[in-house]
């Protein structure tokens, strides 16, 4: 079975994660803006990984907006991000990303990731500037509003390659079990 890992990453967690994903795989790895939806076209299992930027999966239109050219194919996605992994924030994620329709086609996952604010580029701080502004608004202040407040200041590098392991399990499961494929 040939895979392939996809991925699209500003500040770097997300290529960490599909670096270490790909060897774990045999798979070949790729960044999205130096990958077509033609090329994955040659591929049995398409992995995609984007960071999150206001809710949303960094370039995974990429493949929902072409899904009707890789059927047939195994497309699985991941996202990371600051947040701590919880039922409800994987759920919006989820909700905010694909269409119900697409849900059930595409299993998802959530890695976390960190936060460098150093590492964006001018519209993406510009950006956050604003969700910073609009916390320190805030009456009261969640742990998680702390913790992305400090992170300003100190970036946080949550990523760890345990993380990969619940969806390296489900990989290995889809490829053992895919001789449909």
């Amino acid at each position: 079975m040939r895979i392939a890992v996809v991925y699209r990453s500003k500040t770097g967690f997300t290529k960490k994660y599909a670096e270490w994903l790909a060897p774990e795989l045999s798979a070949d790895v790729f960044e999205a803006s130096r990958c077509s939806v033609e090329k994955l076209t040659d591929y049995d299992m398409i992995i995609y990984g984007g960071g999150l930027y206001g809710g949303g999966i960094n370039g995974v239109k990429m493949i929902t907006r072409d899904l009707d050219k890789l059927q047939g194919k195994k497309i699985i996605v991941f996202a990371t991000g600051a947040s701590p992994v919880r039922k409800e924030v994987i759920e919006e994620i989820r909700n905010r990303n694909f269409y119900v329709e697409q849900q059930e086609q595409i299993p998802f996952f959530y890695l976390r990731g960190g936060f460098d604010y150093s590492k964006l580029n001018l519209k993406d701080k510009m950006m956050m500037v604003v969700l910073k502004i609009y916390l320190k608004r805030k009456k009261e202040l969640t742990a998680d509003d702390r913790g992305m407040l400090a992170a300003y200041e100190n970036p946080v590098d949550f990523t760890r390659k345990e993380e990969l392991e619940e969806l390296i399990g489900y990989i290995k499961s889809a490829v053992d079990g895919s001789e449909s494929l």
